[in-house]
């Protein structure tokens, strides 16, 4: 690059930047509804080809079939984000000054590579058992690709907010250390509950325990029988107990937060209210059987629940991350 293509890179807010760096960050959630609603159907293995779809990019029949429309609707929707990906990586390698979100960008791209390849071989090794754990590789290969879904989404997030006026004009007072740590906790807390139940999801356990908020029929809280499915199950209600502790002292700790933005406050109380709404969907999962709109969107309140808390955790540490990456 010349002398003259660095001098043009700054950190001043670009308004169009922001917003296709919003897009993308948007986009991803569709994406990641499109992956859940197929899953939901039991749709992953509609086409046994990639990157194809029965050899074609528009295969026969695909907008009528429902199993087919679903997955191929998600490998199209996965095109789409990695393009996105890649020409935002490219726009701020070309105006962007500051190193380490150039860095996040080539990450972002790394990562949805990495997520189509897993992607592909989920298909191409769906028939490979794997005895240890009594599955197809191929699910293995599932149970990665939804939780880099996660890691992705936050990563666009991270992007995205970097990028907007209120991130790079902001003067404000830094919130308190405690605040931090707890954003920090409830981020890991949320990406061990995902992956927990990308496992149960991939290893048919959404049904382990078929009664709710019981788990046996006599009423009580403990399974009367374990399993590999029961207990995968079960590990994901105790976690989503713990996050019914976590989230909510997080939330409150920002709504009392001396100083703290109004972005703060209102961020808090969105996350209240996802953390209502995924109790309610996880308990209609149960009670409908797993209706596919249904664990549809439980999939989708939970990737939010994530992005809202990382949202809120990654810009309460935004003086600490732009003073390192000026030091």
């Amino acid at each position: 690059m010349s002398s003259s293509d660095r001098s043009s890179r700054t950190a001043a807010y670009k308004p169009a930047l922001a917003a296709f760096a919003g897009f993308g960050s948007a986009w991803v959630f569709l994406l990641v509804a499109l992956g859940a609603f197929t899953t939901s159907i039991g749709a992953g293995m509609a086409f046994a080809d990639w990157p194809t779809s029965n050899g074609s990019f528009n295969p026969h029949g695909w907008l009528t079939n429902l199993a087919m429309f679903a997955e191929h609707s998600h490998r199209l929707s996965a095109g789409v984000m990695s393009t996105v990906t890649i020409i935002l990586a490219l726009w701020l390698w070309r105006s962007e000054q500051r190193g380490w979100l150039r860095k996040l960008a080539y990450f972002a791209v790394a990562l949805v590579l990495v997520q189509a390849v897993v992607g592909g071989l989920r298909v191409l090794y769906d028939s490979k058992q794997v005895g240890l754990v009594d599955t197809s590789l191929g699910r293995l290969f599932a149970m990665l690709h939804a939780c880099l879904a996660q890691l992705f989404a936050c990563t666009l997030i991270g992007i995205a907010t970097a990028c907007s006026r209120t991130w790079i004009e902001s003067s404000e007072t830094p919130l308190a250390a405690r605040t931090r740590t707890l954003g920090r906790l409830c981020v890991a807390l949320i990406f061990v509950q995902l992956a927990i139940a990308a496992v149960m999801r991939h290893s048919f356990a959404g049904l382990a325990i078929p009664t709710f908020p019981a788990s046996n029929f006599d009423g009580g809280l403990i399974p009367h029988a374990w399993n590999f499915r029961i207990g995968i199950h079960f590990a994901h209600r105790i976690m989503a107990l713990v996050l019914c502790i976590a989230l909510p002292w997080f939330a409150f700790t920002l709504l009392n937060e001396r100083g703290a933005a109004f972005r703060f406050r209102l961020g808090a109380v969105v996350l209240l209210v996802l953390l209502a709404l995924q109790i309610s969907l996880g308990a209609q999962i149960i009670w409908t059987y797993r209706a596919a709109a249904v664990t549809t969107g439980h999939v989708l309140v939970g990737a939010l629940t994530l992005a809202t808390t990382f949202w809120l955790t990654w810009f309460a540490h935004r003086d600490v991350i732009e003073a390192k990456a000026t030091a």
